[in-house]
């Protein structure tokens, strides 16, 4: 049997899973899927599981079942390209004759120092149980600095301000303004719902340096009890060890297949693809939709067309707690309980599609 190994049970793997099975996989193939937990995670929502308004169980979705789907959980250690293999924690090898890379990000640090060693992280659903852990044991007034004010950092202070009213939270944007690449109006909501709901934003801000229980703000020191990092990303260590190229953020730059340029069975999908767009789950969806044409049109001994469609992504949805929210869709900004409606009914979609 032939072997399509996706690494990484994230959003655009588990599109892939979906569009072959059960029916669109070839007789003599199988896939084989390795990731550190048994379920697919909403890597998206994992703010709400930190800031604990929402389960482990609310953020999981079941992986498919096939005759032909092998599910192997374990850390990934090294991607060898020359022997066409994976080697993972336990000394397991799994050999490839096709490879879709979709292991996600983890976060970026910027060299400032203590950054790495003193903050928490939602980057993945073991990280985000632990914020939880280390959030919901502070006590009353306790000081907690989110450094970053992206989408993550902004729907993750908003959470938490509704899961502990007793905190005192600061948001911390290296921006002069909260969203600032979107219209004013949109941020102008977000920051005026950060006001009247007692979150402090800090703008053009400049984290130089972590300690226990200390933030160096350019040079000014603000005391914290927690830090939670969402001020950047990278793709994970087994792809950046692959020594291949990159862009300036570094992620790999592939071909219009989605195709390592040297390598026309190693494909690359998610985070750690260099693409125009930043890395989002609808732009991994997107490319998996690609990726599962190219595959079938490979499997067929079809020609590969010229050009790939233009990947047109719809736009964003962002939380600000349970009853208000914001959207980007199509060039026009959205606010308030009509936005988070959007959102809840997407999440509910993607369940009940992939659940």
């Amino acid at each position: 049997m032939r072997k399509l190994v996706l690494l990484g049970g994230g959003y655009g793997n588990m599109r892939i899973l979906l569009r072959l099975l059960p029916n669109n996989l070839p007789q003599d193939l199988e896939i084989i899927l390795i990731d550190r937990t048994p379920f697919h995670s909403m890597k998206t929502e994992f703010y709400a599981l930190a800031a604990g308004t929402e389960s482990d169980h609310d953020v999981r979705v079941p992986f498919p079942e096939h005759e032909r789907l092998k599910i192997v959980n374990g850390e990934i250690l090294e991607i060898d390209l020359e022997e066409k293999c994976v080697l993972l924690e336990n000394g397991e090898r799994v050999a490839y004759d096709d490879l879709v890379i979709g292991l996600g990000c983890e976060d970026k640090y910027h060299n400032v120092p203590g950054a790495e060693e003193y903050t928490y992280s939602i980057q993945t659903i073991g990280k985000s149980r632990q914020t939880y852990q280390a959030l919901l044991g502070l006590p009353s007034g306790a000081v907690v600095g989110v450094v970053g004010a992206g989408l993550s950092g902004i729907e993750l202070a908003s959470e938490l301000r509704e899961s502990r009213k007793d905190l005192q939270i600061k948001l911390f944007d290296r921006s002069p303004r909260i969203l600032r690449d979107f219209p004013e109006r949109l941020s102008n909501f977000v920051k005026k719902w950060f006001d009247s709901n007692n979150v402090e934003v800090i703008p053009s801000s400049n984290i130089t340096k972590v300690e226990p229980k200390l933030l160096y703000n350019h040079e000014e020191t603000i005391p914290v009890d927690a830090v939670v990092w969402t001020a950047g990303i990278q793709p994970v260590k087994p792809v950046r060890s692959m020594g291949l190229e990159t862009d300036n953020s570094g992620r790999v730059v592939i071909n219009q297949y989605h195709q390592l340029p040297n390598d026309e069975h190693v494909y690359i999908v998610g985070d750690c693809a260099a693409l125009p767009m930043s890395p989002s789950a609808q732009l991994a969806e997107e490319q998996a939709e690609q990726i599962v044409k190219v595959l079938k049109a490979v499997w067929n001994g079809e020609a590969l067309p010229e050009t790939m469609p233009e990947i047109k992504l719809k736009g964003f949805l962002g939380s600000l707690g349970k009853k208000q929210g914001f959207a980007y869709l199509a060039d026009r900004t959205v606010t308030g309980r009509i936005a988070r409606l959007m959102k809840s009914g997407v999440l509910w979609m993607y369940k009940w599609h992939n659940g």
